[in-house]
């Protein structure tokens, strides 16, 4: 095995040839990332962005944090991009980011407000017309200060949308962490069929099969795996989804036992250097009844109306309005309760959606999450979801699990 190629993992060998698993990122990749925001500032005629998104942050730098009371932000200039943080993350950011500068305050809220000292640097670095993509640093941690219009006393211009923007479409390195994704949650779901049975909780179930498959994970992707923010590892479970809770879409963990005649909707991923993916499936304990049968061939229906649908040119909405128009003629619009999916990729659900009120054009290279579901009160939940690229004429579906319900009884 020969030396790591900076920020592309280990490399393996395949009889004579060399294979590279990319495990993360290259600082190149972030370094074009970061003139890009440039190219936009140039075309907005703003002469700084302040960023305080800590998953934009990262998308940025590679710098993953707690994101808590104490502000972090980054500013980039034409001329550099400067990392703005408390003390205790300067180690830490001065070994992984991807940066010009690394600044740093004592404390929060300390003798002088952070706020007050991020407004003297951007002023030193020449700033007159900021954007950001909020105006001010948020947390739920406890956070208080001013906004970042206030201590500059400038006007900013708030722009949510530029990193949102960059982040829809992702590049070749991206799509590839996201199918290594793809492939341990496949795993992991594998494990939690496996020990799904009558009689057993939730958390008993869930959490043996995301442990095992975690260390099957690390074990083959080796010292170079670093999850990012997120959770680590793989993961599967059912977050509460279980007999007829499995109605409530977005139902929480209770560690309830599973029993016969349960329906099951689970949900499995992994996270590789930040990036992640999404498969769902509707499980039975025991062989489905009738009624549950034509629950589930009904969702699986509607899903592939959606594959069908996503296509480079089209309009998010358009995907939605598909499915929309099946469950009306099929009389189902009563059990509907969430539109047809979402991008994803550093976070589990981002712009643009499959709904009905998204016009974004579909286009290469962004990746969704496709989970039409149905909700039928005191029965169950019926949702598959899998994780798809869009290519230049279609689709590529990236979750591979079996979707017909014979292979999904436990």
């Amino acid at each position: 095995m020969g030396p790591s190629p900076s920020g592309a993992g280990r490399i393996l060998l395949t009889h004579k040839e060399e294979v590279v698993m990319l495990l993360r990122i290259p600082p190149e990749e972030l370094t074009e990332r970061q003139h890009r925001v440039r190219d936009e500032m140039r075309d907005k005629d703003l002469d700084c962005f302040v960023v305080f998104s800590s998953l934009d942050i990262f998308y940025l730098t590679g710098f993953a944090f707690i994101p808590t009371e104490r502000p972090i932000a980054l500013v980039l200039t034409p001329e550099a991009t400067v990392l703005f943080l408390p003390r205790l993350e300067v180690e830490h950011a001065q070994r992984v980011a991807t940066v010009d500068q690394v600044v740093s305050y004592p404390e929060y809220p300390g003798r002088k407000h952070p706020m007050q000292l991020l407004a003297e640097r951007i002023k030193a670095l020449g700033c007159r017309r900021p954007g950001a993509d909020a105006d001010g640093y948020g947390s739920p941690y406890g956070y208080q200060g001013p906004r970042l219009s206030e201590v500059l006393g400038l006007e900013v211009k708030v722009d949510r949308q530029l990193i949102a923007g960059m982040r829809m479409v992702k590049s070749p390195n991206e799509l590839a962490l996201i199918k290594e994704s793809a492939r341990w949650g496949h795993l992991a779901h594998v494990l939690l069929q496996q020990y799904s049975r009558a009689g057993v909780t939730e958390l008993e179930v869930s959490l043996t099969a995301s442990r095992e498959a975690t260390l099957i994970m690390t074990k083959v992707l080796g010292p170079d795996y670093r999850p990012g923010p997120g959770r680590a590892g793989a993961s599967a479970g059912f977050r509460g989804q279980i007999g007829k809770e499995s109605a409530l879409p977005h139902a929480v963990t209770t560690n309830a036992v599973l029993r016969p005649g349960d329906v099951l909707v689970t949900g499995a991923g992994a996270s590789v250097w930040g990036y992640g993916s999404e498969l769902e499936r509707t499980m039975f304990v025991g062989e489905p009844d009738a009624e549950r049968r034509k629950y589930f061939q009904l969702m699986c229906q509607a899903q592939e109306i959606a594959f069908e649908n996503i296509k480079p040119g089209r309009r998010c909405a358009d995907v939605d309005l598909a499915v929309e128009e099946f469950f009306d003629r099929q009389g189902l619009r009563e059990l509907w309760r969430h539109h047809t999916g979402h991008a994803l990729g550093l976070a589990g659900h981002e712009a643009p959606f499959f709904d009905v009120g998204d016009d974004t054009e579909i286009r290469p290279g962004m990746v969704f999450s496709v989970e039409p579901g149905l909700y039928v009160p005191d029965l169950g939940g019926f949702r598959h979801s899998d994780t798809v690229v869009v290519t230049e004429d279609g689709i590529e579906i990236i979750t591979y699990y079996p979707r017909d319900w014979q292979s999904l009884v436990v």
